[in-house]
C-alpha cells in the first residue's frame, strides 16, 4: 500500500484565506439571511393566498 504523497503548503493560498475570509463569511451570512426571509415570505403569500381562495 503506498503512502500519501505530502503536498507542499502553498502559503500564498493561506494568505488569501485568511484576507478575504473576514470579508466573504459575513456576505454569506447576510445574503444566506436574506434568501431564508425572503423564501419564508414567499410561502406565506402562498398559503395566504390558498386559504383566501376558500
Amino acid at each position: 500500500m503506498k503512502t500519501p504523497i505530502l503536498r507542499k503548503f502553498n502559503y500564498a493560498m493561506a494568505l488569501q484565506w485568511f484576507i478575504f475570509l473576514p470579508i466573504i463569511l459575513p456576505l454569506c451570512l447576510v445574503f444566506g439571511a436574506v434568501q431564508g426571509i425572503m423564501n419564508m415570505f414567499e410561502k406565506m403569500a402562498h398559503r395566504m393566498w390558498l386559504d383566501l381562495e376558500l
